[in-house]
């Protein structure tokens, strides 16, 4: 027998210390170096189709030339220095030999030319798709404006839009549906086959009813006018306005597939109906994508916390069912297998069937969209993670995933959306695993390092990609993530039984759809109490150098977290620093920027191009005058002023400029009343106003001439329109609520709203000793359109414009800044200063900018 060392290590270990890794040779789920080989050629490709889409086809043509020679060289070249290096016929030294063998051995050249190869099929696909967009009689047709009939395939669900303000107008919502032209007759007569995608755009009064029910692949005949793309690079041939309002005209059905995801999404609609609003619009579009239901305040919560994945059909939905069949991480290839699929005896090749297939039905009720085939291609790879447990597989297989997507649909080559999920997936896969570790090495518990770090891993690569098209960065995104992850798992798993129990079982549908509000809800709740903190998110530079910039400061950031361990002390105070800027106390802001002034008498908020002024009552309350075009701005004004208690809001008109924002107001504030002008135009825009009131429990009361009113330390008196002045003016601006002020302070004001010269001209004859005043904001934003007589008699100290940057109107007008300077006044505006707020009175008199500088 022979004799043994007994310091030595046994056999079983010296063979797992040989394999060098944590787990040793003999367990299959031991990861070696990340496999990178078709990275370079999916990144090829991907790079070529986003070049190719807006290259002119000439250039596109060149380019795959190129590639293709460029190929074929590297691979001629790689073949005969492998057969010199292997035959030994090298006419050189044997150092030079060997390097040859070395440089043939490695595959250097063939990965180049593999590269080259895919950067050519990219280009081909996507110079082939741009061709057949621009090919046939549309692009021309579109124009012309020509007034054409299209036979076509919907290859969408309908897209509602919300109203946007432009000016003082709110243009109505619209449906926009992607569809496949198949046919077009020309105005000539002329009847053409095609193939061509077109955006169909119809307007608000087309919003509701059938519309809204199309489902994918129905057959339509649409009449209306064609017009050019949005970019001469869009996916889409031509934009198409159909005639009127009636119902479309159905020229075939949906197939049977689409009605039967149809009807299961509308089941999980109807399971919902009797939810809370905000759980009533998240869970469809948590499960399937479908956000027709999301209010506008609350997209914009989830935009300020970057929790917008959820909004979209997304891998990590397809994930969390397939956990459910295959059970934790790297147990599918085991005997103690996990998930349900070993409970209900179903073997390990039946398992990945079941897989598929419940991917493919993911595929169809969610819609065989692009973003779609996305989710499925990146959840699938997270499935072989959850299969295998090998990491060193999966960096394969997602560029595999996106060169067959990019190869399939070379659109998805200039998609946002593609980029955020292929970083997203990639860094879940690299930089997340050794951040996780590394927390670990710290102490963190496992669970929470590894929640942790994927937020913050996606978070660090997709920040930048944001930045480029939103031009903001989110402050409180890693940790809105981490929190509202603990709901997502089981709203969605609640949520797809709802789905798939509700045509059959609707009571059961809607008893899940109960339960899965409550995660629901703990979603919204985090995305809006994250964008109610005053530091949420920061502006910054938008386009690609912006985003080049955030991933700059990224990385120094991150080399700078990499040395906090050793410096405990500096990471506190880094951390403590972010906290105070997230949550902007009101003392330490003032402190620090001047702002407001702790002792303002009446703010000019810079809500862009439109009104909102507040006048102080008080400790927390204020009188606000008109509410801006955005709920966002006006809210984040009165959160600055620390504004909590409005006893009344003034709408002056009801221009959209004036009363949009009326829900930002709203928001976390006892408003006492609203008080309009008597004049209800534009009538929509006045029911608006009602409605949102309405809502609030707020009451709506009509201005009276002469009225007079105080609270706190304010009194006013309104001026306009005047009783006995003729008949209400027929004009929104004209009949503007005109106040007279006194504020905290002795300060005088008048607040002129939108008067136009007509009612200027009146308002002087009804009052033909108005007395002067220290303030005057400025008539319809410093137009052209001034009564002189007017702005002399009032001789204001200050003249303040609130007009937004860079404004199609060219508000304000030289000619008036020059008048109003004439008799005397400093003339301030938002767009040059930011918000602007007026301390003092008479010769104490002083106006002090958002950024805390006097003007």
């Amino acid at each position: 027998m022979p004799a043994v060392d007994p310091g030595a290590a046994p056999p079983r270990a010296r063979v797992h210390a040989g394999a060098g890794g944590r787990l040793g040779a003999s367990d299959p789920r031991e990861e070696g170096p990340a496999d990178l080989r078709l990275v370079p050629p999916a990144v090829a490709a991907w790079a070529a189709a986003a070049l190719a889409l807006g290259a002119p086809g000439g250039w596109t043509a060149a380019g795959v030339a190129v590639c293709l020679s460029g190929a074929a060289a590297l691979l001629l070249v790689s073949r005969r220095s492998r057969r010199r290096a292997v035959s030994g016929t090298c006419p050189h030294r044997p150092a030079v030999r060997r390097g040859l063998l070395r440089l043939a051995g490695s595959g250097t050249g063939t990965a180049a030319a593999a590269a080259l190869l895919c950067a050519a099929a990219g280009a081909t696909t996507a110079g082939l798709h741009a061709a057949e967009a621009r090919r046939g009689p549309l692009p021309g047709l579109a124009g012309q404006r020509a007034h054409v009939t299209v036979d076509a395939t919907v290859v969408s669900d309908p897209r509602p839009t919300g109203p946007q303000v432009t000016g003082h107008r709110t243009s109505p919502g619209s449906i926009a549906l992607d569809v496949l032209a198949t046919r077009v007759t020309a105005p000539g007569g002329a009847v053409t086959e095609v193939r061509t995608p077109l955006l169909v755009l119809l307007s608000a009064r087309s919003t509701e009813g059938p519309w809204q029910r199309l489902l994918p692949s129905t057959g339509l005949r649409l009449s209306g006018t064609l017009a050019p793309p949005m970019r001469p690079d869009d996916r889409f041939a031509a934009v198409l306005r159909p005639y009127g309002s009636g119902p479309p005209r159905v020229t075939g059905p949906p197939s049977t597939v689409q009605r039967v995801a149809g009807g299961l999404r509308e089941g999980l609609r109807d399971a919902t109906e009797g939810l809370p609003p905000d759980a009533r619009a998240l869970l469809p579009g948590l499960v399937v994508g479908d956000t027709s239901r999301l209010t506008a305040d609350l997209r914009k919560a989830f935009e300020a916390t970057d929790l917008t994945h959820l909004l979209a059909v997304s891998g990590s939905n397809l994930t969390i069912v397939l956990v459910l069949l295959i059970g934790p991480p790297g147990r599918a290839l085991r005997a103690e297998r996990g998930g349900l699929a070993p409970r209900l005896g179903i073997t390990l090749r039946g398992t990945a069937l079941t897989g598929g297939a419940l991917t493919l039905a993911f595929v169809v009720v969610c819609r065989p969209e692009p973003s779609v085939l996305r989710a499925a291609a990146c959840g699938l790879v997270t499935l072989l993670a959850l299969g295998t447990g090998r990491r060193r597989s999966l960096l394969p297989a997602l560029a595999a995933a996106v060169l067959l997507l990019v190869l399939c649909d070379p659109r998805l080559a200039r998609s946002y959306g593609f980029l955020l999920s292929v970083l997203a997936t990639g860094s879940l896969l690299t930089i997340a695993p050794r951040w996780s570790a590394a927390l670990d090495r710290r102490g963190v518990p496992p669970r929470l390092a590894e929640a942790l770090a994927a937020s913050a891993a996606a978070q660090a690569v997709c920040a930048p990609v944001v930045a480029v098209f939103a031009a903001r960065v989110s402050l409180v995104a890693v940790p809105c993530n981490l929190v509202a992850e603990l709901a997502v798992a089981p709203a969605t798993v609640l949520g797809f039984a709802a789905l798939a129990i509700a045509p059959a079982a609707m009571p059961a549908a809607e008893f899940l759809a109960r339960v899965a509000g409550w995660p629901v809800g703990w979603i919204a709740s985090v995305a809006r109490g994250g964008a109610s903190l005053p530091g949420a998110t920061v502006d910054w530079p938008g386009g690609w150098p912006g985003g080049l910039l955030l991933a700059a400061v990224t990385g120094i950031v991150l080399l700078l977290v990499r040395r906090t361990p050793r410096h405990p002390v500096a990471g506190a105070v880094g951390a403590l620093l972010l906290l105070l800027v997230v949550l902007r106390p009101a003392p330490l802001t003032r402190v620090v920027t001047g702002w407001p002034p702790p002792d303002w008498a009446y703010v000019m908020c810079d809500v862009g191009q439109g009104d909102a002024t507040v006048l102080s009552a008080g400790e927390g309350a204020a009188v606000v005058v008109d509410a801006g075009p955005d709920p966002e701005p006006v809210d984040r004004c009165l959160r600055e002023l620390g504004v909590t208690r409005v006893p009344l809001l003034v709408v002056t008109h009801f221009h959209a400029d004036h009363v949009a924002g009326l829900p930002g107001v709203l928001r976390g504030r006892r408003v006492g009343a609203v008080q309009t002008t008597a004049l209800e135009e534009p009538a929509g825009q006045a029911e608006f106003v009602r409605r949102v009131a309405a809502g609030a429990g707020v009451p709506v009361v009509r201005a009276a001439a002469g009225e007079r009113r105080r609270t706190g330390g304010v009194e006013w008196e309104v001026i306009w329109p005047v009783a006995g002045a003729g008949a209400l003016p027929e004009e929104p601006n004209d009949a503007s609520v005109t106040l007279r002020v006194r504020a905290a302070g002795g300060l005088s004001l008048l607040l002129l709203g939108d008067l136009e010269p007509p009612a200027q001209r009146a308002l002087t004859r009804a009052r033909p000793v108005l007395p002067r005043v220290d303030v005057l904001k400025v008539a319809h934003h410093g137009s052209a359109y001034q009564h002189p007589a007017l702005l002399a008699g009032v001789g204001p100290r200050v003249a303040l414009i609130s007009c937004g940057r860079d404004n199609p109107y060219g508000h304000p007008s030289p000619r008036t800044v020059a008048l109003l300077r004439s008799v005397g006044a400093t003339v301030l505006r938002t767009d040059l200063h930011g918000s602007l707020a007026v301390t003092g009175a008479g010769k104490r008199l002083g106006v002090t900018t958002s950024g805390g500088r006097p003007p």
